[in-house]
């Protein structure tokens, strides 16, 4: 069970990947993989090694991955949109030994290790690409990637997933969509994200195409649903909101399902988009990146039960627990806790968080081994559906992006602009939530003067979504007893 081989034995000819006019069949697909893993075997990437892909949605990032799994190594997904400062944190705490990307990218990293070869598309590539093919042997349970995603403490910790984690999730992604070899799956989530990469790969198990799309504007969407005749789009509730406000002609309504996941989506946005898509099935979903996916809900169910994240999907068992660790009750609120084969193997280098959130299921559970704590309040009702009811922490979820409030606060201290700064999220109709700062200005600023030095240097720091929507100054923030800012007076605070 390799996730380097899912795309093997379909027909050769078949289109894989298509990218704006060029397609990759299957065989073409297979020879740039195995000449990719062959590369990076020549200049000396080990088994177990980790290799990090920071570039657009291409084919060759694809094949990248692939490749990279292919000779035995570590892939790491990196989103596009981060910032140097964060690339540079994730190639330090990871130990990668290779860094793929652009000259554009590379040229805006100050801190790389000198343990980490940067190689360039227009440059390195080339050369790479000779490599005589390889295939390590990997088992089920070895390390297949890194994704990195948002920390409640700070810098953004990578999750780690098997082969089996992520050919799993595939399988039962396949199965509970319908997904077979006539669907062409238009991908336009970041690869570095689970819920993208999962497209991708369950395009490819079962021998679809797999159409991979870096969009500016919502019609340019629709427009590639027309061009390529697109079956399935999965997106996030701000795509979505976009999306719903474009016209969808006539050419553009052959989309058999469409799938959210990232947030909820409200009950008038998911009937504004069955009015647009009428043939069109909903899949309303939840899932975690230390679990991949956890729920899903029967598009039959869409209408009379907009608000439920649905049941598990295949391959996973869900509960959910009191704090005493009993099974909570129909109707009371606990902590989702996800067990089964698509539960990660923990943090990458963090064995105290990894301790703190995956733990070994309990005695009552089908599946033995670990589990993972959600850190989600859900309840089930008497039909055994699920609704999400808040988080136990801090996080924010913005455009389908968990945001650590202390990593934008490390960020916007790094500016030079504040004495202080706490940040919390607040409720976005189109965003899910947006960020707002409340600080103390930098000795011999004032508020303006601090808030335009603080947007000008985080651009260069921090994705435009972690960027706060609103600035607040104060003289000084409240304090709890243990000396630390009280968030939740600033927010009673400021928010009404």
């Amino acid at each position: 069970m390799r996730v380097d081989a899912l795309h093997l034995d379909h027909d050769a000819a078949r289109a894989a990947l298509i990218e704006g006019a060029h397609t990759t069949t299957y065989g073409e697909l297979e020879a740039l993989v195995s000449t990719m893993a062959g590369g990076l075997a020549a200049i000396g990437v080990k088994p177990g090694d980790r290799v990090a892909i920071w570039l657009s949605k291409t084919t060759g990032n694809v094949a990248a991955l692939l490749g990279a799994m292919r000779a035995g190594a570590v892939a790491i997904p990196v989103n596009p949109v981060l910032k140097a400062p964060q690339v540079e944190h994730i190639i330090a705490d990871s130990g990668a030994t290779v860094l793929l990307t652009n000259s554009a990218r590379a040229q805006t990293l100050r801190g790389t290790p000198r343990t980490c070869r940067v190689l360039r598309a227009e440059k390195d590539w080339g050369a790479l690409m000779t490599g005589a093919p390889v295939s390590v042997d990997r088992a089920a349970d070895d390390l297949a990637a890194i994704l990195y995603t948002s920390g409640s403490t700070g810098r953004p910790k990578g999750v780690m997933l098997s082969h089996a984690n992520l050919a799993l999730g595939a399988e039962s992604v396949s199965e509970y969509l319908g997904i077979g070899p006539e669907d062409r799956t238009l991908c336009v989530l970041p690869l570095a994200f689970d819920y993208g990469l999962n497209q991708v790969l369950t395009a490819l198990r079962q021998g679809g195409a797999a159409i991979l799309l870096d969009y500016l504007l919502p019609r340019d969407v629709v427009k590639a649903v027309v061009r390529h005749k697109a079956t399935g789009l999965a997106g996030v509730p701000p795509l979505w909101m976009q999306l719903a406000e474009v016209e969808w002609p006539a050419e553009a309504r052959g989309l058999r399902y469409i799938t959210n996941s990232g947030g909820r989506m409200p009950a008038a946005l998911t009937k504004r988009l069955r009015d647009l898509l009428p043939a069109t099935k909903i899949y309303l979903m939840y899932g975690l990146t230390e679990a991949f996916r956890s729920t899903f809900l029967d598009p039959a169910l869409v209408d009379t039960h907009p608000d439920s994240i649905g049941r598990a999907i295949p391959r996973a068992e869900l509960n959910v627990l009191n704090a005493d660790g009993t099974p909570a009750a129909p109707g009371e609120p606990g902590e989702l806790v996800h067990a089964g084969p698509l539960v990660a193997q923990g943090y990458w280098n963090d064995p105290e968080r990894t301790a703190v959130r995956f733990r070994p299921a309990p005695a009552f559970f089908e599946h033995a081994g670990m589990a993972v704590w959600s850190g989600d309040t859900v309840m089930r009702d008497e039909d055994g559906l699920l609704y999400f009811v808040g988080r136990d922490d801090e996080m924010m979820k913005i455009s389908g992006n968990r945001v650590s409030p202390t990593e934008v606060e490390e960020a916007i201290f790094a500016t030079g602009a504040v004495s202080v700064v706490a940040v919390f999220g607040v409720t976005d109709e189109r965003l899910g939530q947006v960020v707002v700062a409340v600080g103390v200005p930098a000795a011999g600023m004032n508020g303006a003067d601090a808030e335009a030095l603080a947007r000008q240097e985080l651009a260069g720091l921090v994705p435009a979504f972690m960027v706060p929507r609103h600035f607040i100054w104060e003289i000084d923030l409240p304090r709890n007893p243990n000396g630390k800012i009280d968030r939740a007076a600033l927010r009673a605070r400021h928010v009404q």
